[in-house]
């Protein structure tokens, strides 16, 4: 066995310089990459905490998105210096390449003045808190949910599906459908003939019986508020209201608004018009079109009636 150790030992002798060059580099990559998971697991329980902490679900999504942006810079920078690190047992000197880096950086500057626009752009809406994921958003002339916030780009994902890659450069107004509250804006139509105060308490009763449902109870924030008579349409006259919801519940309670309100209106027997048209015969006599069905009547009742 001695001698078996001794033939290896002298095996191994004329390749020990590269042999430990080889050893050292495997000893920064299992650091490196030690380093990279221990931090991460360490960033990720500390944000987890923060985010259960968090008074609300902006300031949740707000903490989550700073998170993921700052695990992904810190492995960069720990991959980054390892491979100076592994250049340097190699023999490779660092400093020149450090200090060529910084000529070579201004050179580049010019050549990617989009990118730093990018990384800059990105890093204030991070700070100023304009975006986070899971935000609904409208940049760009592009609107979706936020997947993916980086330094340099903004992932949407629109409401058919299609996603969009929107350079952080490219941003320069946000409208955020997520911050705080919202409003479920509705816009009803009534017939002239109608009255109106009697249209408004329907609204309101339609209204707060949906607050009371569980399903919808939560999403909603705050009682009806009727801005009033809106416009005198052609056929209608437009009644103009909105209710407070929680951020991302105003499309699906305004759905359900709707569709209450329209069983409603069935039951008080408030006429929601159709379009009326007038035609001039050549003679010069005016013949009106039929009326449109009242809400609930057969078109072809209606026809006959006429």
């Amino acid at each position: 066995m001695r001698e078996q150790l001794l033939e290896l030992k002298a095996w191994i002798t004329p390749y020990a310089a590269e042999l430990r060059v080889a050893a050292s580099i495997v000893g920064v990559l299992l650091i490196a990459f030690v380093l990279r998971y221990v931090a991460n697991r360490l960033l990720r329980r500390f944000f987890v905490g923060v985010s259960d902490r968090a008074p609300s679900v902006e300031e949740r999504r707000r903490v989550e998105t700073v998170g993921k942006v700052l695990r992904h810079t810190v492995s960069a920078l720990i991959l980054i210096v390892a491979a100076l690190v592994m250049l340097n047992q190699l023999g490779i000197s660092i400093a020149p390449i450090l200090g060529a880096a910084g000529v070579v950086g201004i050179a580049v500057g010019f050549g990617a003045q989009s990118l730093v626009k990018d990384i800059f752009a990105g890093f204030f809406l991070l700070i100023e808190n304009q975006i986070r994921v899971g935000d609904v958003v409208e940049i760009a002339g592009k609107s979706g949910v936020v997947e993916q916030l980086s330094l340099r780009r903004t992932k949407l994902r629109s409401y058919d599906g299609s996603v969009h890659y929107i350079s952080n450069g490219l941003i320069t107004t946000v409208t955020n459908m997520s911050t705080e509250f919202a409003f479920a804006v509705v816009d009803i139509g009534v017939a002239y003939r109608e009255d109106i105060d009697r249209v408004y308490a329907v609204m309101r009763d339609t209204a707060d019986a949906l607050r009371g449902t569980a399903d919808f109870g939560p999403k909603i924030i705050g009682d009806l508020e009727i801005a009033g008579v809106d416009q005198w349409a052609d056929s209608a006259v437009m009644i103009r209201a909105r209710i407070r919801t929680q951020p991302l519940d105003q499309w699906s309670v305004r759905r359900e608004y709707l569709k209450r309100l329209k069983a409603a209106f069935d039951r008080e027997d408030i006429s929601i018009p159709f379009p009326h048209r007038t035609l001039m015969v050549e003679g010069g006599s005016i013949l009106p079109t039929p009326e449109a069905p009242e809400a609930g009547a057969r078109p072809d009742r209606a026809a006959r009636a006429t």
